[in-house]
C-alpha cells in the first residue's frame, strides 16, 4: 500500500525524502498546479503519477505523452512522474523538451489517447504543475481533477506490471511543420516573436519563418531564470517589450508567446496591444460571413461587443459566454460545435479545419496572419479601429489565499445580486443582469460590465471592467466600484497590477 500523502512535511527531513508531499490545494479546478518543494517534493510528484496511471487505467487506457517545459527542475519533475505512471503500468512516450500544444499534437501524432504536460506555464519561477487529458481534444475538467485528487490523496494509486517508457524523436519538427503548414503568406509579413525566454523560444520563431514571415525574435534565447520579464502576454512586461520591438523594427505586429505556447498576445503595427478577446472578435468578423451561422464560444472576461457587433449579426452568428479557463472553454467549443473559441487570457481555439480543438499559440498566429494576408490593404490597427468602440481594462489578480478565494467570491456574487434584487445603480447606471456562471459578470444598462471571479490556478482573484463610454470610465469603474468592494473584504491582499 503507497503512503498517503501528508500536507504538512518540512525540507532538509528524513521524512521529507521518504514521504510523499501533496498540498491539496494544488488540484485546480482543470489541471494541477504547486510550489515545488513548500507544497510538493518529488516523491510526491512519483505518487501523483502513480495516481495518474491508475485513473487512466480505470478509464481503460495506459497510452500516455509526456513532456516538460523549460525550468531547472521540470525534467526532474518529468521523470519523477514518468516513474510514478510506469508503477500504475502505463506506456509512457516522452516527447521531451516541449510546449504544452506539442504534447496535444503528439496525442494524435502517436494515436495516443492521454497526456501529461509537466509544465508551470506562465507562473512564477517556483512553481511547477501538470495539464493532464485523457479524450483528445479535451483536458481534464473538475469531475476528472476531482477523481485524481481522491485517489492520490487517499494513496489509492495502484501497481500494475507492464509499464514502460519510450523516448520520442521528431515530434519537434513534425509539430513545427503542422503549425506552419497552417498559414502560407503571400506576401511578407514582418513580425515580432516574443518569448520571454521560455519554451516557445524553441519552437514559435522557426514556425513563423515557415509560414512566409519576417521574424524579429526578442528574448527567445532559452533561459529559465526570466532575467527580463515573466513569460506572460497578459502582464504590462511583456507587452510592453513587444511594443518597442514593432516599433524599433517597423514591424506589422508582435507575437507574445507564454512560458509553454499554449497562448498568443497580439500587439499592433503601432505598438498597441490587442487584447485576446478583441483579437477573437476581429478574427470572429473575418471567419462569419464566410461561414453563417457559425458559433463562437467566449470566456466571461471577454469583451460584451460579440453580441452586439452588426458584422457578427449580420452573418447570423451567435456568441456563448462561458467560465473561465482553457479546459473549459476546449470543451464548450467542442460540445456544440463552435467554429472557434477565444479567452481574453490568449487561449485560442479552432476546431476543423483551422486545428484540432485544442489551444495552441502558434496555431493562433498562423489565423491571424492568415487574415493579415487575406487583407493586404488594411493593417492590423485598421481591423482594430473598425470595431465598435469598448474599452476593456487588463487582468487584474489581487491577492487571495486558495482556501478562502471561493468563500470570498460566494459573498461578492450574493453581493451583487442582491443589488440587482434593489434596483441598485453602478455609477450612475442599473444593474441589468449578473451572470454567475463564473464569479460575478455585472453588466449595466449601457453595455459596460464588471467582473469578479477566483483564478482557477493561482492563489488570487481576477477583476476586469469594460466601459462603453471612455476610457476614463473604465478606470472608474475600477477604482470607484470593483476595488472598494473587494477592499471589504479582508482576506483580500495586493493587486499584481492596476489601471
Amino acid at each position: 500500500m503507497p503512503l498517503k500523502p501528508r500536507a504538512d512535511l518540512a525540507p532538509m527531513t528524513p521524512a521529507y525524502e521518504t514521504t510523499p508531499l501533496v498540498k491539496p490545494t494544488g488540484f485546480r479546478e482543470y489541471d494541477a498546479r504547486w510550489l515545488y518543494g513548500p507544497e510538493l517534493n518529488l516523491v510526491g510528484v512519483q505518487a501523483l503519477g502513480l495516481g495518474l496511471g491508475t485513473y487512466f487505467a480505470e478509464r481503460g487506457e495506459r497510452r500516455v505523452v509526456v513532456g516538460h517545459d523549460f525550468r531547472s527542475y521540470s525534467l526532474a519533475i518529468k521523470q519523477a512522474l514518468v516513474l510514478g505512471m510506469v508503477s500504475a503500468g502505463c506506456e509512457v512516450l516522452d516527447i521531451g523538451l516541449a510546449v504544452t500544444p506539442m504534447a496535444y499534437f503528439a496525442q494524435f501524432d502517436l494515436s495516443a489517447p492521454c497526456v501529461a504536460m509537466v509544465t508551470a506555464s506562465h507562473n512564477e519561477n517556483g512553481w511547477t504543475g501538470v495539464k493532464m487529458g485523457a479524450a483528445p481534444p479535451l483536458t481534464f475538467g473538475p469531475d476528472e481533477i476531482g477523481r485524481l485528487k481522491e485517489i492520490v490523496l487517499a494513496g489509492e494509486g495502484l501497481a500494475r506490471a507492464g509499464g514502460s517508457v519510450t523516448a520520442i524523436e521528431g515530434v519537434a519538427e513534425r509539430y513545427i511543420a503542422d503549425a506552419a503548414a497552417r498559414c502560407r503568406l503571400s506576401r511578407p509579413i514582418r513580425v515580432v516573436c516574443a518569448c520571454g525566454n521560455g519554451t516557445a523560444g524553441a519552437f514559435a520563431p522557426e514556425a513563423l519563418r515557415r509560414m512566409g514571415a519576417e521574424v524579429i525574435e526578442v528574448d527567445c534565447a532559452l533561459d529559465w531564470t526570466f532575467p527580463k520579464y515573466n513569460p506572460n502576454p497578459e502582464d504590462h512586461a511583456m507587452l510592453s517589450a513587444m511594443a518597442r520591438a514593432v516599433r524599433e523594427h517597423r514591424a506589422e505586429l508582435a507575437f507574445g508567446f507564454d512560458g509553454d505556447g499554449d497562448r498568443c498576445g497580439v500587439v499592433d503595427d503601432t505598438g498597441e496591444e490587442i487584447f485576446a478577446d478583441k483579437i477573437g472578435l476581429i478574427l470572429a468578423r473575418d471567419l462569419a460571413p464566410r461561414h453563417p451561422g457559425a458559433k463562437f464560444v467566449v470566456d466571461v472576461k471577454s469583451t460584451g461587443l460579440f453580441t452586439t457587433d452588426p458584422v457578427l449579426k449580420a452573418a447570423g452568428a451567435s456568441t456563448v459566454y462561458w467560465k473561465t479557463g482553457h479546459s473549459y472553454i476546449k470543451r464548450k467549443t467542442a460540445e456544440i460545435g463552435a467554429l472557434a473559441g477565444f479567452e481574453k487570457s490568449g487561449h485560442l481555439f479552432f476546431n476543423p479545419p483551422f486545428g484540432r480543438g485544442y489551444d495552441d499559440g502558434l496555431v493562433a498566429a498562423a489565423a491571424i496572419l492568415t487574415m493579415l494576408d487575406r487583407h493586404p490593404g488594411e493593417k492590423l490597427s485598421d481591423l482594430k479601429k473598425s470595431l465598435p468602440v469598448a474599452y476593456t481594462s487588463l487582468t487584474m489578480s489581487p491577492h487571495c489565499a486558495d482556501e478562502r478565494k471561493y468563500e470570498v467570491v460566494q459573498r461578492i456574487v450574493a453581493d451583487y445580486e442582491a443589488a440587482l434584487a434593489g434596483g441598485e445603480s453602478i455609477l450612475g447606471r442599473k444593474i441589468s443582469s449578473v451572470n454567475t456562471v463564473n464569479g460575478a459578470r455585472v453588466s449595466l444598462e449601457d453595455g459596460s460590465w464588471v467582473l469578479v471571479r477566483a483564478s482557477s490556478n493561482k492563489p488570487e482573484l481576477v477583476v476586469v471592467v469594460e466601459s462603453v463610454r471612455s476610457e476614463d470610465d473604465m478606470r472608474a469603474l475600477f477604482r470607484e466600484e470593483a476595488k472598494p468592494r473587494l477592499a471589504r473584504e479582508p482576506e483580500v491582499g495586493a493587486y499584481n497590477q492596476e489601471i
